[in-house]
């Protein structure tokens, strides 16, 4: 009989194995420490900084305002007819983690990315309660008990109290932050803000506190699209496998120096890596960049008599200067090469762009449509009448007196709802609210012999600001016989 017709077929998961990585102390974490607290302070108290627009804004700072459709940043307003200014800043992004990938690798996914930090934070919870690395490890282990589940519980539950801070601070960035607050705890909130928080916070409890480097190795797209674009001369954290190869302990090394490289395989880059990787096997999708595996190396090195960077930023490149016995080239040489100052030339010309517009643009605006059914009116004295609606924007936080003015169509008047036909004449005022649109029925009626022809609506703020628009129209008539 065939043995081989009772083989299994092989099993295309893999079991996760939980990462314990070891505390690390040096240049490299205390960087990521500082970049950890600003991002969190950054997102947990920007909501709550105040921005004194006046009494017709809102005096959030940062604020989404859906049911205005605003988007307030300090002192900048953006309208939805300004989503350009919102495009830009979206394509700054996209290009700013191209720049940062071209210049130092994946330091956005080693430092700055949410998951990351999250991910940190809930490391030391980890240590926190379970101890370093050999103690979690040994919890782990361990079969379930009452100290063990009590540890887990106060563990989970201090992930819980993260995880319900994130999703909660996520929704006062779309409303007033001490008003959402206060009705938010008396249960009277909407039930979107409920919903929101409780999807936010379960994906961040479930993300950062159990899957981790899973998030990072399976399932963001990232890793794949920086892989695409490093090549040999980014600058990566390499492990110099000329120096240290082939791997020996310190006793060994010191029976027969000749024999063994410097990496004294003592794992301790392993054991400080936040997703369990070896660098020592080369670049690979699971490496953040976070660097830490550097400072571990480097206290070794230290504690051995050996030079330290076994294990340092360099580009694959250079790598192989050194080995060849040339002197390492200066990081900030490696950085500017052509590739990044052409993402850098791109990245600052959009922001040049965008101040240009944000400096150049005017707080008022008007748009005209014409009613298309009927394209025009017969009066009983033989004038002609055609109809349209007038949305004139005021986008200052005070309200302002406006004036609507015909251009062109010889022997025009127009009027208003408000007022009558024998009042009509080529100009009417309007006070427009505080960032606020309205909306103006305008009927302009011509002599009987007028042609159709285009004329324009000129609209001029009054006041200091003595800033105008205007929008083309089309004016029907039955024609001239």
């Amino acid at each position: 009989m065939d043995q081989s017709l009772n083989l299994k077929p092989a099993s295309l998961y893999a079991k996760r194995e939980p990462v314990f990585n070891r505390r690390i102390d040096g240049r490299f974490r205390r960087l990521k420490w500082a970049i950890m607290v600003i991002c969190l302070a950054i997102y947990w108290i920007t909501p709550w900084i105040r921005w004194d627009r006046g009494p017709y804004a809102p005096d959030q700072a940062v604020l989404v305002d859906l049911a205005h459709r605003r988007f307030y940043m300090f002192g900048i307003e953006i309208w939805p007819h300004e989503f350009y200014f919102v495009a830009g800043l979206l394509i700054m992004a996209g290009i700013g983690l191209f720049l940062v990938t071209s210049a130092v690798g994946r330091a956005w996914c080693g430092y700055a990315c949410p998951q990351t930090v999250w991910t940190d934070l809930f490391q030391h919870v980890d240590r926190f309660f379970d101890g370093d690395r050999n103690a979690r490890f040994r919890l782990y282990k361990a079969p379930w008990g009452p100290a063990k589940i009590a540890r887990r519980l106060g563990k989970w539950s201090v992930y819980l109290a993260i995880s319900f801070a994130t999703g909660g601070a996520w929704i006062f960035y779309f409303a007033d932050a001490p008003t959402l607050h206060q009705v938010f705890w008396s249960g009277t909130a909407a039930p979107v803000a409920y919903g929101t928080v409780f999807v936010l916070t379960m994906t961040t409890f479930v993300l950062g506190g159990f899957m981790r480097e899973q998030v990072c190795i399976y399932m963001c797209p990232w890793p794949r699209i920086q892989t695409a674009m490093l090549d040999e001369k980014s600058l990566i954290v390499t492990y110099k496998d000329w120096r240290g190869e082939p791997r020996g302990s310190v006793k060994k090394a010191q029976k027969n120096p000749e024999a063994f490289g410097d990496c004294i395989d003592c794992n301790q880059c392993v054991a400080v890596c936040p997703t369990g990787i070896d660098i020592r096997e080369g670049p690979q999708i699971g490496c953040i960049t976070c660097a830490l595996c550097i400072d571990a190396c480097d206290r070794v090195m230290s504690e051995t008599g050996r030079p330290r960077g076994l294990i340092d930023y360099a580009t694959l490149e250079d790598s192989e200067r050194e080995k060849a016995g040339q002197p390492p080239t200066r990081h900030l040489k490696l950085i500017w090469r052509p590739r990044t100052v052409l993402y850098f030339a791109v990245w600052a010309g959009i922001g040049l762009g965008l101040l240009f517009l944000l400096g150049a643009r005017v707080h008022t605006d008007l748009t005209v449509a014409k009613d298309r059914n009927p394209p025009y009116i017969l009066m009983s004295d033989g004038s002609v009448r055609n109809a349209y609606t007038l949305r004139l924007r005021n986008m200052q936080g005070r309200p302002r007196q406006m004036e609507i003015a015909i251009e062109g169509l010889p022997g025009a008047k127009m009027w208003s709802d408000d007022i009558g036909m024998e009042e009509a004449a080529r100009t009417l005022t309007r006070t427009v609210p505080a960032d606020e649109t309205q909306s103006l029925r305008a009927y302009v009626v011509v002599p009987a012999g007028t042609a159709s022809q285009e004329f324009t609506f000129n609209l001029r703020a009054m006041g200091e600001e003595r800033e105008q628009d205007s929008a083309q129209a089309q004016f029907d008539t039955p024609g001239v016989e």
